[in-house]
């Protein structure tokens, strides 16, 4: 008699998932009919206080719930810690991250820690980790990726995603787009490392990519329907990774190269551009179409080039030598590339 099938595991996915115009009013509803919660912190930054944390505070107080707010002004464990505390004082139900990738990831990692649910408010369309359980975290020149929770809802008004800087619409474009790369190289792994694969959280993580790439030549500034469209993807992206239980669908070596050019500087270039970059690379290194790739970052106006990110030839090299030095245990196609094969690879696909 074989022994019984012992295998469990835990997904973490959003519960509620509100997106379209003017939903921030349904913040209060979503918190307290949906939810279920009595208090709340809204943890934000000077920016995005402005141009939405007070206007979510005002209307959850209005519904007669207890909130206060916390103002983060950079990002780090330091951040981190004072979340903590203002959750602590203010014995909030709930976490609400209002804001890009700071006030989000701040709220998740604090949330975690006092062990509280946290709903995601994103004020621009920039990244995929408004859905997902894993948060990026400076310390000096290293970046942590931190394992949390996913958010217990979102509330994603496409009217103010489509009123922030559409460099950062952009830049979460091309986040999604190099789910493609992150996707062969989590095969890559299987098949050469014997890493664990989800064949469901990979197939949707490669849909994310499809749609974006799809609609690529109408994505444009100030309109709505372009914010619709990418805050589904990154929505679908994030339930990739909740369902994996890891980043492998959406973070390969064109996350590592992201994550080397930000060791040598964090200010040139935002995360997604350089990922999109990076997946031109890591897609030649394939075999793959990266003109397509290319193309589509080109339709969207998301940078195909060093100088378009604003780091040398030399720089751009550098990273890609050194992304053994990210993670090194998790597998991908530029694991043990040399500086030859890095600097041929430029060359090839114009990056340089």
């Amino acid at each position: 008699m074989t022994e019984g099938f012992r295998k469990s595991k835990w997904i973490n996915l959003p519960r509620n998932v509100v997106v379209g115009h003017d939903v921030l009013r349904e913040v209060p509803d979503v918190l307290e009919t949906r939810l279920g919660f009595e208090s709340a912190l809204v943890v934000t930054s000077p920016t995005t206080r402005r141009v939405a944390g007070d206007t979510v505070a005002d209307y959850v107080a209005d519904a007669g719930l207890d909130v206060d707010t916390v103002v983060v002004e950079k990002a780090g464990f330091a951040a981190v810690d004072d979340a903590v505390k203002a959750a602590r004082e203010a014995d909030a139900d709930v976490l609400l991250g209002v804001g890009g990738g700071v006030p989000i990831d701040t709220a998740k990692v604090a949330a975690d820690e006092v062990d509280a649910p946290y709903v995601s408010v994103p004020t621009a369309a920039s990244h995929d980790g408004i859905t997902s359980s894993r948060a990026s975290v400076p310390d000096g020149d290293t970046r942590h990726s931190v394992e949390a929770s996913a958010p217990l809802g979102v509330v994603a008004d496409t009217g103010v995603l489509a009123d922030a800087p559409f460099r950062l619409t952009a830049s979460g474009c091309a986040d999604i787009i190099s789910n493609y790369t992150a996707v062969l190289d989590w095969r890559l792994a299987y098949r050469l490392r014997n890493a664990y694969y989800s064949r469901y959280a990979g197939a949707l993580s490669e849909m994310t990519a499809e749609i974006l790439v799809e609609n690529a030549g109408s994505i444009r500034p100030g309109f709505e329907e372009s914010a619709w469209v990418v805050v589904k993807a990154l929505v679908s992206s994030g339930v990739a990774m909740s369902i994996a239980g890891s980043s492998r669908p959406a973070s390969g070596g064109e996350h590592k190269f992201s994550h080397a050019l930000d060791r040598m500087d964090d200010e040139r270039a935002l995360h997604g551009e350089q990922c999109g970059v990076g997946s031109i690379i890591t897609m030649y290194l394939h075999g793959g179409d990266w003109h397509r790739i290319r193309d589509a970052l080109e339709s969207i106006g998301a940078p195909t080039t060093a100088e378009g990110l604003g780091f040398s030839r030399e720089e751009v090299v550098e990273a890609l030598v050194r992304t053994e030095e990210i993670r090194p245990e998790r597998y991908t196609v530029l694991t043990g590339i040399t500086r030859d094969a890095a600097e041929n690879a430029v060359e090839e696909t114009g990056v340089v």
